[in-house]
């Protein structure tokens, strides 16, 4: 069974408030997004350009999907120093400096001469995008009541699909007019947005009071300290990483795939996942509304039992029309989960970790979930994409037990 919320180390029970968002909740949410939008752009101009990149660099499928995973490695070890650092220092300094860090080496992806290099800068600029998800999602949960805790969680994670569907619609018509390098330079403008929009950004009010008290020992230990903890920890990390790798698996490769096996046009491609990112949002926004008033664990159950169903039902599509409505209608499961991980991790763990919680998790799962792009790019050389699809239904499966037995339910539970 589950564990209860008194012994989750992460909150204190208190009744569910119907406080009214401050000006500064809003602020925190707003800065939070918009730097998730950053990544989200980032990644999804990779996976449009790659055919681009691997065709002027000469690079072999698994090459090209490995600058995805390396992206998606460097975020790990981001995670790991800037949530330890945020915790410790503050929420939007170190948020700051994961922008500079993402920037300077996203702007130098556009000078690579080849493989080698470019695989160094984009693991670099994970460093950066590691920090990211983490601090952004701690500093809107501490901003705002318990009772909208897990909507806000959403917005944040829509932020992501944003970023997303500005790339969708970006990349058609500027990768002919300045190429492959020239897009890589224009992933440098949502830093600078989000630079500035983070330096008119205070600590949270919460944050502020704990980092007054004393603190002890290595934090990242406090996410295994005892039984309990560990338990959750575990169940965490896994969600975690079969989201990212279902995500990361399908979003790289799909417009790769669309163009070879049914001779989509970069316009087309964009087409089917500006349609995919529209269910997203609209999964995870809904999910949001949902653990506010359903609970956490129903809410992740009902998703993962949709994704199993859909991502196998999607394996089977071959026309143009059903894939693009059957994208739409597998992203509301596949991603819609993304709205309950800030709200859930940041119930889970008290304020000193918070963030550490959320970047050493999240990002220990986007790097497990990051050789999603080099699994499915291997199976679908040897077997069909199809074939590598339809084997990704069988994680959420997985997702269903971890669920069930190792996450609690702390709707409405206070922050610690």
């Amino acid at each position: 069974m589950p564990i209860s919320p008194e012994q989750s180390p992460g909150v204190r029970l208190s009744p569910r408030s119907e406080t009214q968002p401050t000006r500064y909740a809003w602020k925190a949410l707003f800065a939070s997004a918009v730097g998730y939008a950053m990544d989200g752009f980032d990644l999804l101009i990779l996976g449009f350009i790659l055919t681009a990149i691997s065709d002027d660099l000469g690079l072999t499928s698994p090459q090209a999907g490995s600058l995805a995973t390396w992206t998606l490695v460097g975020a790990v070890a981001g995670g790991l120093i800037f949530g330890v650092l945020s915790d410790s220092l503050g929420r939007v300094r170190v948020l700051s400096w994961t922008i500079l860090i993402f920037a300077a080496f996203t702007g130098l992806c556009a000078l690579a001469q080849g493989y080698w290099d470019l695989l160094v800068y984009r693991t670099l600029a994970g460093l950066g995008l590691g920090g990211e998800f983490g601090i952004g999602m701690a500093l809107a949960a501490e901003a705002w009541p318990a009772s909208r805790r897990a909507r806000v969680s959403s917005y944040v994670g829509i932020g992501w699909q944003v970023g997303v569907l500005a790339a969708a619609f970006v990349t058609p018509v500027l990768l002919p007019l300045i190429g492959w390098r020239g897009m890589f330079a224009v992933g440098l403008l949502p830093a600078i947005v989000s630079f500035v929009i983070r330096a008119q950004t205070e600590e949270p009010d919460l944050f502020m009071e704990r980092a007054r008290q004393p603190r002890a020992g290595v934090e990242l230990r406090f996410l295994i300290k005892d039984g309990a903890t560990a338990k959750v920890s575990t169940g965490i990390l896994i969600l975690c990483a079969i989201q990212n790798f279902g995500y990361y698996g399908m979003m790289i490769w799909m417009p790769t795939h669309l163009a070879r096996s049914f001779g989509y046009t970069l316009t087309q491609s964009s087409l089917w996942t500006a349609a995919t990112v529209l269910g997203m949002i609209f999964g995870i926004w809904t999910f949001g509304h949902l653990a506010d008033r359903l609970g956490r664990r129903p809410s992740f159950l009902l998703y993962q039992t949709g994704a199993v169903i859909m991502v196998y039902a999607y394996s089977q599509l071959t026309s143009p029309g059903t894939l693009l409505i059957g994208g739409a209608v597998m992203g509301v499961f596949v991603n819609g989960m993304l709205g309950g991980y800030g709200a859930l991790i940041s119930e889970c763990y008290p304020t000193r970790v918070r963030a550490t919680a959320q970047n050493v998790l999240f990002n220990l799962g986007r790097a497990a979930g990051g050789f999603g792009p080099l699994v499915v790019g291997t199976l679908a050389a040897r077997y069909s994409f199809s074939a590598a699809i339809g084997l990704l239904a069988s994680i959420y499966v997985v997702d269903i037990l971890a669920t069930l037995t190792l996450i609690p339910e702390l709707r409405g539970a206070a922050l610690e």
